[in-house]
C-alpha cells in the first residue's frame, strides 16, 4: 500500500513538472510572436493552452483522491495542498502568455516602435524563476526556491523601467500611444509570470520545511541583501 502511495505522488510530482515545462514554453513561444513579428506562434501558444488545463484538472483529481483514500500526514499532505495550488500558479502563467499574444497582435499591426531590450531581458529571467521554481520542487532544494524569492526584485525593476521608457514616446508623440500602451502590459504579464513563479517557490518552501512564507519574503531578500 505505501509503495503505491509513493508511486501516486511521484506521478503528481512528474506532471507537475510536465505542465511547468509547457508554462514556460508558452511564454517564450509569445516572446517569439513579439520579437519575430509572427502570429503564428499564437497558435502553438493556445494548443499548449489546452494542454496546460488538462494537467491541472488531472493533477486536481488526483490530489484529492489520494488524500481522500490515503489520508496521508506531514509533509505528504503539505506536498498534496501544495501541488492542486501550483496547478493553479502554472495555469495562470499560461493566462499571461495568451495575454502577451493578444498584446503582441496590437503590435503587429503597425511597424516596431523601438528595438527591444529591456522585455527580452525580463522575460529571460521570468523564465528562469519558473523553471527554478520546478527545479527546487524536484530537487526538494529550499536554496533554489529562496532564489526565486531573491529575483523577483529585477523583475519589478525591469518593469518600471520599460514603463519610464515608454512614457517618455508617448509624451513625444501622441500617436505611439496605442503601441506603447501594448508593450506596458507586456512588461506587466511578464511581471505577474515572475510574481506566479514566486509563489511557486513559497509553496516548495513550505513543503519542505513547514515554513510558510508567504508575505514574508521580503524580509529574507532584505537579509540577503544585508549579508553581501
Amino acid at each position: 500500500m505505501h509503495r503505491h502511495f509513493d508511486e501516486q505522488i511521484q506521478e503528481i510530482r512528474q506532471k507537475l513538472v510536465r505542465m511547468g515545462g509547457l508554462a514556460e514554453t508558452m511564454i517564450a513561444s509569445a516572446l517569439r510572436m513579439l520579437i519575430e513579428r509572427d502570429d503564428r506562434y499564437y497558435r502553438e501558444v493556445t494548443e499548449r493552452e489546452e494542454q496546460v488545463n488538462g494537467l491541472q484538472i488531472e493533477i486536481d483529481d488526483m490530489a484529492v483522491r489520494v488524500t481522500a483514500l490515503q489520508q496521508p500526514v506531514g509533509s505528504d499532505v503539505r506536498f498534496l495542498f501544495m501541488a492542486a495550488r501550483i496547478t493553479s500558479e502554472l495555469e495562470r502563467i499560461g493566462d499571461q502568455a495568451i495575454n502577451i499574444c493578444q498584446n503582441a497582435q496590437h503590435l503587429l499591426k503597425a511597424p516596431p516602435l523601438k528595438p527591444f531590450v529591456d522585455i527580452p531581458i525580463m522575460a529571460e529571467i521570468a523564465q528562469r524563476m519558473v523553471r527554478d521554481s520546478l527545479d527546487a520542487l524536484i530537487r526538494k532544494d529550499v536554496s533554489i526556491a529562496e532564489r526565486v524569492l531573491t529575483e523577483e526584485d529585477k523583475v519589478d525593476a525591469f518593469r518600471d523601467q520599460v514603463f519610464r521608457e515608454l512614457l517618455t514616446y508617448m509624451m513625444a508623440d501622441p500617436a505611439t500611444i496605442p503601441r506603447a500602451l501594448s508593450l506596458i502590459l507586456i512588461s506587466r504579464n511578464l511581471e505577474r509570470v515572475g510574481d506566479h513563479a514566486t509563489n511557486i517557490a513559497e509553496e516548495v518552501i513550505y513543503w519542505i520545511q513547514g515554513r510558510d512564507i508567504r508575505h514574508h519574503h521580503e524580509d529574507f531578500a532584505g537579509l540577503e541583501s544585508n549579508a553581501t
